[in-house]
Order: C-alpha cells, then structure tokens, then sequence
C-alpha cells in the first residue's frame, strides 16, 4: 500500500501524513478549504524543520518528504488511493458522511478505509462504506511521529486479510508497533487512560489541590513524563470530553462521564494546547 491518502489536517491528521510519507510513501492529505490545506502544508513542513534543527533527520530528506506529499481539497482526489486514512473531527454524524462518500469515491476493490477515531464504533463506520470488509480502526497517538504505538481495531465485519495486511503496513512500512483492540469504546489506551484524565479533572474541580500540584503528584510521585492535566491539554480537552462521552453512551460507567468543569471549559472554547489555553496558558497560541 504505496498510496495513502488523509482525511484531515489537524495534529493527528498532519502527523499521520508526516509518517506516512518519511517512510517514503506518496501521500495526499484532504482538507475542507484550499485554505486549511495550506495551513496543515505548513504545520508537516514546521514538525519537520524541528526535526531538522535536532538533527533527527538531514535536510536533503526534508525536501523528499515534502515532495511526496500533496494537499488537495476534494475527495475525489483519493480515488486512486490503496490506503485512505481518516483523521477528521471526532464527531460521529462527520465520520460517517465520509466513509459513505469515499466508500464510493475509491476505484480499487483492494483499497482499505481505516479511521484513526478515538472512540467511534468502527462497525457503524464500515456498514455506511459499502466495503465494510476492508474498514477499520487505525489509532494513532500524538505525536504521531514520535510515538511508537498504534492500535489497529477491526470490527465484526472486518476480514482477517484487512487485518493482517494493516499489521504489515503499520509494522513493516511505518516502522511502529502494532497491537490489536477490540472494537469498543476506547479501544485499549483510552479506556485505561480516560478515566485517569477525568479523575484528575474533578480533583481540580473539587478544589483537592492546584493543577500544578496534582501534575507533580504523578510526575514526582509516579514517574509519569507528564502530569494528566497538561496532558489533558496536549491531546485537546475537546477529545477527552468526547471520548469519555462515547465511553459513558457505551458502557454506562459513572468514572466515564466528562465531569462539568470539562463541558463548560470546551464550551468556553478552552480546548489545550491547540487554542492557547486550557488548565494552563500556552505562550504564542
């Protein structure tokens, strides 16, 4: 599968399209303007220049990536596709409009449609595809081209050939690891991690302790890399409310359900790191 094609241009999205095309891949990233297209051109560009300025990668190899890399605004774009990942909004009603219009707009049997959805059921998303065989989850973690993990999710409906051709594709083509999930809300790291994020995000609420000292609790105290609010607003406070929705909808766990501070701060358009502010201020946002 030499010929991917993404669906969205965000953090993940763009990550996605970064990985795909250093491990030499001809890419196409889709974005809803001319442009947005422009604006995730620019955030592949910037990750890799960082990359550069660390010495991660040389500079002639920079411009080979960004030469197998173009952004297009239309679906029909894709229909050459083998690969067609989705990486839009988490927002059900918008992933299933799109399965249901690239399922028509991909010329070849064999391509795969996968979606790098958070906690979306991937059997909803194959049945509107009309290749529900050939549909399931791939699961990115951000930063998609620092972290080593991706989940791949098939769903009742999902053949073994898919399957084992998304192993070889994410194991041998991306050079990341590979581990299977069931097709359930939150797959197998949100359904750990989510409820850890939410607790912490009531403590805060409720006044236990500041976000700084809850965040040096498990850093100091657990040794995590990051504490769970500033990791809330790495990932986007915007998911984590969605995601822990999807998993109250499934499962009707009170430890799922996004506690009220989480909705007025997404309704106050405090999404993280990506607005500029969420538990914490980001400078230049």
């Amino acid at each position: 599968m030499e010929r991917v094609g993404v669906i969205g241009g965000g953090l993940m999205g763009s990550g996605i399209i970064e990985v795909s095309a250093r491990a030499g891949l001809d890419v196409i990233g889709i974005e809803i303007s001319d442009e947005a297209a422009q604006a995730a051109s620019q955030r592949v560009e910037g990750s890799l220049r960082r990359a550069e300025s660390r010495g991660k990668i040389e500079t002639t190899e920079v411009e080979a990536v960004l030469e197998r890399i173009r952004f297009e605004s239309d679906l029909e774009a894709l229909a050459d596709r083998d690969l067609v990942i989705e990486a839009a909004s988490e927002d059900e009603t918008i992933k299933l409009d799109l399965f249901r219009r690239v399922g028509e707009i991909l010329t070849s049997d064999e391509a795969i449609l996968a979606s790098n959805t958070s906690s979306i059921p991937i059997v909803k998303l194959g049945a509107v595809s009309g290749r529900a065989d050939r549909v399931m989850g791939v699961h990115f973690f951000n930063p998609a081209p620092v972290m080593a993990l991706v989940e791949l999710i098939p769903s009742l409906t999902t053949s073994p050939e898919t399957l084992d051709r998304m192993r070889g594709w994410v194991g041998d083509s991306l050079g990341k690891q590979p581990i299977d999930a069931t097709d359930r809300a939150g797959f197998v790291v949100n359904s750990l991690l989510v409820p850890y994020l939410l607790s912490a995000i009531r403590m805060y609420e409720a006044g236990y302790a500041s976000a700084t000292d809850i965040d040096q609790g498990m850093v100091l105290g657990c040794g995590h890399p990051m504490g769970p609010l500033a990791l809330s607003d790495l990932i986007g406070l915007d998911t984590i409310k969605a995601i822990g929705e999807s998993m109250y909808a499934e499962f009707k766990e009170p430890l799922y359900s996004p506690p009220p501070l989480l909705g007025r701060m997404v309704d106050a358009g405090l999404m993280g790191k990506k607005s500029g502010h969420g538990f914490y201020p980001y400078e230049g946002r």
